[in-house]
């Protein structure tokens, strides 16, 4: 962009900032919104689409953009469908700062490198076996291009003004989705203000601080996952312990598929919670059995032992204990994890991915779903075209291993243990902020985007737009 007016002192005036919808419209994954000003250009988020595979075909496509002209990353938090594609975003040659907190740093290392893995895994299954429309198949990025990216963070405390280039100034503000995780607020070169929640937590999250209220921008950029949907924080705590209590009394095993980062903290949590009221006997073995969700354990445990202000009171003065409903074994190598589909007896299995889009989860499923003992707990958002929501659609098979699998297991679907707020959370996060000039409803499958903004225009009075993928708008 450059400047094309005059003030009427005839100083050159500044044009209104410009935003870009490069992902996360129209579908809860690939978030990327590219934020351009007169001297500057950069980009909030930039994750990975995951789910149906129209959605993952577009992490192959081209950026409508050189990612050697982005001069800064902001990360609002380390999920994949919002850090996911930076690797490929610097192997196609993007070279500046990546700005975020430093819980979501250290997480983010944990989630990318564990991604590029995946990737790496799925090449050579595609090239071993054929079913791949390349020849061969490359992974989107690899192990060298995530270390490149990580070797470009540079993390930024909460709560304070960091200047990205002259006249740009980003203030990141505690989301409480997941440890780390920040609502972003940026001012512009012209004075007009832009924030974006990323993903808002929750009020009653059982482990962090509830968001920190919205304070007001010119544009807001509002994620609409749960936009058409009430959590019902008591049932969900029945309905989770009751599907428990019934699998063990015949027998089965649960399997918890979790997401790596927060929720499987959040599973422990509650088990630990009915550990110590006797729902959950102790003869029963919890087993935690995926690597990254070991590794972010400890980050959890860090930040129980840094005393971090980012946990609730009364969760860090319980301590690590909080997320530890012994006895529990952590499950670390491959070898282990195989071993649980050999067990006999009642047991808890909790295992990423939170989707069963890949992980160790999918082999315990394979095992799992055929015998009518067992039950699988959905704990989170399932998105469209990932196994977890087929199964809380009701599915009869699951495919897995280039095989069908009959599911005979009980499902159970408990969507309040997810990290986002329901619709109701986001209002109230929004109400006693001055309105901005347009809501721009993001993150959101499109009956949860149409209904938010819908909601938001009766009972707020404000304006709100679903945006489509590619839109370009003023931001003033």
């Amino acid at each position: 962009m450059t400047t094309d007016t005059t003030t009427d002192t005839g100083g050159p005036r500044l044009r209104p900032g410009l935003l870009t919808f490069l992902g996360g419209a129209g579908t809860v994954t690939g978030s990327k919104f590219l934020v351009e000003t007169d001297h500057a250009r950069l980009m909030i988020d930039c994750g990975l689409f995951q789910g149906l595979a129209e959605l993952r075909r577009r992490n192959r496509r081209p950026l409508p953009l050189d990612p050697a002209d982005v001069g800064a990353v902001v990360l609002t938090h380390a999920h994949l469908d919002h850090c996911g594609y930076l690797p490929r975003l610097v192997r196609d040659g993007f070279r500046g700062p990546v700005l975020t907190t430093p819980d979501t740093a250290r997480i983010a290392a944990l989630i990318l490198r564990d991604s590029a893995h995946l990737l790496r895994e799925e090449a050579d299954h595609a090239n071993r076996y054929g079913w791949s429309k390349h020849r061969p198949a490359e992974p989107l990025y690899d192990e060298e291009d995530v270390e490149s990216a990580l070797g470009m963070f540079d993390p930024v405390p909460l709560d304070s003004d960091v200047e990205i280039t002259a006249g740009i100034v980003l203030r990141l503000h505690r989301a409480g989705h997941i440890l780390g995780s920040a609502w972003v607020g940026l001012t512009l070169e012209d004075g007009h203000t832009l924030a974006a929640s990323g993903d808002l937590g929750r009020p009653v999250h059982p482990l962090l601080r509830a968001p920190e209220p919205f304070t007001g921008a010119d544009v807001l950029l509002m994620e609409s996952t749960y936009g058409n949907r009430h959590h019902e924080e008591t049932s969900a705590r029945e309905w989770f312990a009751g599907a428990l209590e019934r699998t063990l009394a015949r027998g089965g095993t649960v399997v918890v598929p979790s997401f790596a980062v927060d929720r499987t903290e959040v599973v422990l949590h509650r088990l630990t919670e009915l550990r110590r009221a006797g729902r959950l006997p102790p003869d029963v073995p919890v087993y935690v059995d995926s690597p990254m969700a070991l590794a972010t354990l400890q980050v959890y445990r860090d930040a129980f032992a840094a005393s971090s202000d980012q946990l609730r009171p009364d969760v860090l003065a319980l301590g690590p204990a909080a997320i530890g409903p012994e006895p529990f074994t952590l499950v670390h190598s491959l070898q282990d994890s195989l071993a649980l589909d050999r067990a006999r007896g009642p047991a808890v299995i909790v295992s990423a991915s939170g989707m069963a889009a890949g992980g160790r989860v999918v082999h315990h499923l394979r095992h799992l779903l055929p015998d009518p003992r067992n039950t699988v707990v959905v704990v989170g958002y399932a998105a469209q075209g990932t196994r977890a929501r087929d199964l809380v659609d009701g599915a009869r098979t699951l495919k897995m291993y280039g095989e069908y699998v009959p599911v005979r297991a009980e499902v159970v679907n408990v969507p309040a243990f997810s990290a986002h707020a329901d619709a109701a959370e986001v209002v109230e996060w929004l109400r006693p902020a001055p309105p901005p000039s347009a809501v721009y409803l993001v993150h959101g499958e499109p009956e949860a985007s149409a209904a938010l903004r819908d909601r938001i225009d009766r009972e707020l009075g404000w304006t709100a737009v679903v945006p489509r993928s590619g839109e370009r708008v003023l931001v003033r």
